[in-house]
């Protein structure tokens, strides 16, 4: 379901049009762990940690 209006900047809008939480260095919630250390919360496989040296560990 494609959400409407302006995303946080914290956030990024997913290629599903959902609002994701960009990585962070909260666990909370993670998908994966980063290369860089930082935690994903990406929805797909595709493009997840792109920027942060791509997928250490999925979880």
């Amino acid at each position: 379901m494609r959400q409407a209006g302006r995303v946080r900047a914290d956030y990024y809008r997913n290629s599903d049009g959902n609002c994701v939480h960009r990585p962070s260095d909260n666990p909370s919630g993670a998908t994966a762990i980063c290369k860089d250390g930082s935690y994903s919360y990406s929805q797909h496989r595709s493009g997840t940690c792109s920027g942060h040296g791509g997928v250490r560990t999925w979880l």
